[in-house]
């Protein structure tokens, strides 16, 4: 039988296949090739009545997220809120670096915007990003259509309010919750595992709640190219692996010049060029040391 595993739970893998749910184990040969089940993944699987199957074969995967373990991913709601925690463009631009390397469709969905007093400069802020390409949304209602038919994974920073906003799409999840601490002025972590719930006729997972993270990019070229407006300028540059620093005829930095590339983007983009050029320093050193 053919099916993809929706919760993975104390080594057990559960699988969806033709509207019924089985419980596998994987055999050990996945153990002895390094291979892993995730959340995502398409499987052939055994079923054998009133005891659990097992899984015989992981097809290819099309992408990977390592926090949350999950693949085979279609796109990501990256939730964002406006205020408590206040909206934080480098940690969204964080995650749209990442969802970009990953080839995964980045969706934005900004919660809390009723707490604001003034919501111009947020609406600003929208429209920028929109300009780029990147999808916006701020209404529960607004989301059910793009969620139909897809694999979709709710990620953001701990405290924006994922889960209640998932218990708002489908209320039979009774997902937990848990309120801002007014002490550390960040919610409590509250999704423990990683599964795919049935959303608006998709899957959609939920997922643990931080607030950083690392990306795996490891050169200017990759950076690049997850920004796409920085990626479409490159192109004219004058060297081809030109880091938009230092080089001379630097068509992004005319860009920048002239407008056309957002400033708080591009220097998000070189901030994150120093921490890839700083963990390769870091790497360099202890590799010597060895």
């Amino acid at each position: 039988m053919q099916g993809r595993i929706i919760k993975s739970l104390a080594g057990f893998y559960y699988v969806e296949s033709e509207g019924n749910v089985y419980q596998t184990r994987a055999r050990g040969n996945f153990r002895k090739k390094g291979e892993t089940p995730y959340v995502g993944d398409l499987v052939d699987f055994t079923a054998a009545q009133h005891s659990e199957g097992y899984i015989l074969k992981i097809y290819e995967r099309k992408n990977s997220l390592v926090r949350p373990p999950i693949v085979n991913v279609d796109q990501a709601v990256v939730v964002m809120s406006a205020k408590e925690p206040d909206f934080n463009p480098n940690l969204l631009d964080r995650f749209l670096v990442l969802l970009e390397h990953k080839r995964i469709c980045p969706l934005v969905y900004i919660s809390k915007m009723d707490l604001l007093t003034d919501s111009r400069e947020m609406e600003m802020v929208r429209a920028r990003y929109e300009d780029i390409g990147y999808r916006f949304f701020s209404k529960t209602a607004e989301l059910p259509l793009v969620l139909r038919d897809r694999i979709t994974v709710f990620m953001g920073q701990t405290g924006v309010g994922k889960s209640t906003l998932l218990n708002q799409l489908e209320p039979e999840l009774q997902l937990k919750t848990a309120a801002i601490s007014d002490s550390l002025g960040r919610g409590r972590h509250t999704t423990r595992a990683v599964s795919l719930y049935d959303v608006c006729g998709g899957k959609v997972a939920d997922t643990p709640g931080f607030s950083s993270l690392n990306y795996e990019i490891t050169d200017s070229e990759s950076l690049t190219a997850a920004f796409p407006e920085i990626k479409a300028a490159s192109f004219s540059c004058k060297f081809r692996s030109c880091t938009h620093t230092h080089e001379p005829d630097c068509a992004v930095k005319t860009a920048l010049e002239q407008g056309e590339i957002w400033q708080q983007r591009y220097e998000h983009y070189l901030q994150f060029l120093s921490e890839i050029e700083n963990r390769r320093e870091t790497y360099q050193k202890l590799s010597k040391r060895k």
